[in-house]
């Protein structure tokens, strides 16, 4: 029996959202998926390692009909990352299709399976505008769906839908989050790149203006 699921992708956000979670409820698991992302070989041994750290229970999931079957510029089949800022037009082309509807769907049933009586999602207010399946009308009703589909056995909650990504750093920052042990650059490369819309987030949220952030950028 767990309190709770976090989905965690090795990323800033679930990475705070683990560590958050932890300090909060006795017994806590994880699970990751391997969707063909292009970064995905940079994210999932971070998130592998984070569970290790805090005595997390963790399994990955392979989805590769993902990267085989759905269009998106994330994705290891798709076309190049844009470069620019983290808005609209130029992230358009990474939303990868109902990928939180899939995901959450999987993490609901492991949950119910392993007695977890959360999922919890670390989507933030600044993916509203770009991704779908963020938005607060989607955690809505996917969240409604999750709890009729499981006889309110599981409940989904999204703890920073109403922060932004310097929130979740700040949170990260107080938690002793080493933000080392995170990866968020799209493009997936040994480096963060430091140009892509992620990477200038990235620096967005940890404050690189004021000397706080300690990611290494090709730049």
């Amino acid at each position: 029996m767990f309190d709770c699921l976090v989905v965690l992708s090795g990323g800033m956000d679930s990475t705070v959202l683990l560590a958050d979670s932890v300090s909060r409820y006795a017994k806590v698991a994880a699970v990751s998926f391997d969707y063909g992302s292009k970064h995905n070989g940079r994210e999932l041994p971070l998130a592998k390692a984070s569970c290790e750290k805090l005595g997390v229970p963790h399994r990955i999931i392979s989805l590769p009909f993902i990267n085989e079957l759905f269009s998106s510029s994330l994705l290891s089949s798709g076309e190049e990352i844009p470069d620019g800022a983290y808005d609209e037009p130029t992230m358009k082309s990474t939303v990868v299709p109902f990928r939180n509807g899939i995901m959450l769907s999987i993490a609901a049933g492991y949950a119910e399976s392993i007695g977890a009586a959360k999922v919890l999602l670390g989507s933030h207010a600044g993916d509203h505008f770009i991704y779908p399946d963020c938005r607060p009308e989607f955690n809505h009703a996917f969240a409604e769906a999750v709890k009729l589909g499981t006889d309110a056995k599981v409940a989904l909650e999204f703890p920073y839908s109403r922060m932004d990504k310097r929130d979740i750093g700040d949170k990260g920052r107080e938690l002793g989050i080493d933000f080392h042990s995170t990866w968020t650059c799209y493009k997936g490369d040994a480096v963060h790149c430091g140009v892509c819309g992620a990477c200038n987030e990235r620096k967005y949220a940890l404050r690189k203006d004021e000397g706080l952030d300690p990611t290494m950028y090709q730049e």
